[in-house]
């Protein structure tokens, strides 16, 4: 008997040495990943990374699991209240303040290759207090499109990268000039819009120990002040005159001279029946510009933190991530290497994609706090009382502050 398990064994142990692939298969470590960007168009782009991390990894094995955004966060949560967080996941800037805070994520600053080439200010935007909670994932930013052939129209230049507001509302008066039908701009009155028109105009919702709101300080109202000089002025049509059109499709029907929106805008006006560019967003006292990005984490409990953020890094840094989002369109790696996009800024229409990277130099990250989705819900509901004529600036942002002040206790 001994003898047939001595045999049994040196059998088990020649075969392991012939077929090293079985060996390797059984040690290899195997990283969950959580996420929500590849769902539902990019399921298979997702799946060529992870067979090229595989190919130069060996002995790590990733294993994804997707859900659509409007579930996604209630999962993650469900998860890691269940103790079984994915080893890495995606988080968005706006929630990933609440999982830093709750001491969720590993620090990635020991894992981190000094030869990542992040965007400065991109992997900042993922530091929480001395931490490197995420690596930048993708980004994203809102610029200013504008109608060639009405600017022609007007006889106005136009717009150029040093613009202020200023600027723009003499252009858009010029626009409506042209026709009732015919709009100068539009940047909708909303959250999103006033934190950075409130950056721009040196504005912060709190102040530096995040102990109490400052949102109803003169910066800020006046920033607010302005954006609500754009429907009393005439320029910018409110919601009763767009009629159930949005601004978007307001813009391709010819209809109006600026918009205020973001890059995956792209897609749909390369059709419109006209010459349009983009350009740097007009600013206040200083430049500001959406940056909104999704970042990569891993959890501070994982059994395998080498691994699982080396599977980050390559996600997040490499030549063949980067390559394969700028192909695809699935978003644009935030990483400072002008040769990886190379063909999108071949691209035309628009023309001065350069602005897209020129955004990137003056970002203002939205205001978070551990109780994100009351601070936007409540300002919105206060700015859409401004917009109704209900409350006058400085009374809304004074209630603003009062609830804000109410949040952070």
């Amino acid at each position: 008997m001994l003898r047939k398990l001595f045999v049994l064994s040196l059998i088990v142990g020649l075969l392991a040495a012939m077929l090293p692939g079985i060996s390797a298969a059984q040690d290899a470590v195997t990283v969950r990943y959580f996420n929500f960007s590849s769902d539902p168009d990019h399921v298979e782009d997702l799946a060529s990374l992870v067979t090229a991390f595989e190919a130069a990894n060996p002995g790590i094995k990733v294993e994804v699991s997707s859900a659509p955004y409007a579930d996604y966060f209630t999962l993650l949560q469900a998860d890691f209240v269940g103790g079984e967080p994915p080893d890495t996941f995606e988080l968005n800037y706006e929630n990933f303040v609440s999982y830093a805070a709750n001491d969720v994520l590993l620090d990635l600053s020991s894992y981190l290759s000094p030869d990542a080439p992040y965007y400065p200010r991109a992997l900042e935007a993922f530091q929480y207090q001395g931490i490197q909670g995420a690596l930048p994932e993708t980004f994203s930013t809102v610029l200013l499109f504008y109608n060639k052939d009405l600017f022609d129209q007007a006889g106005v230049a136009y717009p150029t990268a040093d613009w202020t507001w200023d600027d723009a509302v003499a252009a858009a008066e010029a626009i409506r000039a042209l026709g009732d039908d015919i709009w100068g701009l539009y940047s909708p009155v909303q959250f999103w819009e006033f934190y950075k028109k409130a950056g721009q105009n040196d504005c912060h919702f709190f102040n530096e120990d995040m102990t109490e709101s400052t949102i109803n300080a003169p910066e800020c109202v006046a920033a607010l002040e302005t954006m609500m000089s754009f429907i009393n002025d005439d320029i910018m049509p409110d919601d009763i005159e767009l009629a159930g059109v949005s601004n978007e499709d307001l813009f391709k029907q010819g209809k109006l001279g600026m918009v205020v929106t973001g890059i995956w805008m792209f897609a749909l006006f390369q059709d419109a029946p006209f010459a349009w560019d983009i350009q740097l967003e007009p600013g206040m006292a200083n430049k500001g510009h959406h940056f909104f990005a999704n970042g990569v984490a891993v959890a501070a409990d994982t059994a395998h933190p080498a691994e699982a953020a080396a599977w980050a890094q390559f996600l997040t840094a490499s030549q063949e991530a980067a390559t394969l989002r700028v192909e695809t369109g699935w978003e644009l790696p935030a990483l400072d290497k002008p040769e990886y996009f190379e063909a999108y800024l071949a691209m035309d229409n628009p023309a001065n994609r350069a602005a897209v990277f020129q955004a990137l130099e003056s970002p203002i990250t939205p205001p978070v706090i551990e109780r994100q989705n009351e601070m936007q819900d409540t300002i919105n509901d206060l700015l859409g009382a401004v917009v109704t004529g209900e409350l006058d600036p400085q009374t809304a942002l004074d209630m603003a502050k009062d609830e804000l002040d109410k949040l952070i206790q």
